[in-house]
């Protein structure tokens, strides 16, 4: 697979809604491939989330595999569902009212331990689409009473995710899906995957705030443990943060890009990010890689 076979899209690829959305970094994470002659490598990512980049890389044709991995058990049964029973999720969100009562009645089954997987992975979808910038755990969009200006269904436009839902079940063959933490995907996964696999880390923040984003939080001896483990990995790798100096602090000794992201999350602000690069990686010339375009890149693949 050759360079001049990829494409460059812009499109939202996931169903799912994450606040600041990595997304917005894939067209530099595909250029990071062409740079490198990885394109028909592989791609992992031990924090998928919404698993934006991973999907651009899959449909554009830059990768012949992707691995997601979330240990967020309510994330995992969702991509399971995708993966496995697309059509029965499919069913669902076509025929589910899209009500009050309906979004308390799949609240309730994030906490039922008996939810079968296709429960689970649909009511982490609907709570997604419904919530307040997408966290699981956050307010309905328009509260109880649906006084405001949006409503309940305003993120559930059902054609389209479906549309998205079967469009990514069509590459299943391509997708490895694991419910692992990731310093174990880490340490057990990542050095067995073919040697012309980019991982991809986007860990939880650094220091306080933000903790309503993850379902599992770190600390710092966290932070430093996959730090340690990055390291060390027999792959190449880029892993992004908060700009914070504890974090230039770990990755100390690596090449840094620093660049800002938009987020919503009760209230629009932008955050100061890093990324930071494996040695044997090569960059190019890019100065905002959020600010990176279909058409910068088109240029590139010429």
């Amino acid at each position: 697979m050759g360079t001049n076979a990829v494409r460059a899209t812009g499109a939202y690829l996931s169903p799912l809604r994450y606040p600041g959305g990595k997304r917005k970094l894939a067209n530099f994470v595909k250029l990071m491939f062409v740079t490198n002659d990885l394109v028909g490598g592989e791609y992992a990512e031990p924090y998928a989330g919404g698993a934006g980049i991973a999907l651009a890389l899959l449909f554009d044709q830059y990768v012949r595999a992707v691995h997601i991995n979330d240990l967020d058990r309510a994330v995992y049964a969702f991509w399971h569902s995708v993966l496995n029973a697309s059509e029965g999720l499919c069913r669902l969100i076509q025929n589910t009212p899209i009500t009050p009562d309906e979004w308390h009645r799949q609240k309730d089954v994030q906490d039922d331990p008996d939810a079968s997987m296709l429960a689970l992975g649909f009511s982490t979808f609907f709570l997604n689409r419904t919530n307040r910038s997408g966290i699981i755990g956050g307010g309905m969009i328009g509260g109880e009473r649906q006084a405001g200006d949006w409503k309940l269904d305003a993120r559930f436009t059902k054609p389209d995710l479906v549309r998205r839902i079967r469009r990514i079940a069509k590459h299943r063959q391509r997708i490895h899906l694991s419910n692992m933490d990731a310093s174990d995907f880490m340490s057990d996964v990542a050095p067995a995957l073919p040697e012309d696999t980019l991982c991809y880390l986007d860990p939880p923040y650094y220091a306080k705030g933000r903790r309503e984003l993850y379902a599992n939080s770190y600390e710092p001896r966290d932070h430093g443990e996959m730090a340690d483990l990055v390291r060390t990995t027999n792959r190449p790798w880029i892993v992004s943060y908060n700009d914070v100096p504890e974090v230039r602090t770990l990755y100390q000794g690596f090449r840094r890009l620093n660049y800002v992201l938009s987020y919503s999350v009760r209230r629009r602000y932008k955050g100061d990010e890093v990324m930071f690069f494996s040695h044997d990686l090569r960059l190019p010339n890019v100065s905002d890689p959020v600010r990176l375009t279909k058409r910068d890149l088109a240029e590139y693949l010429v």
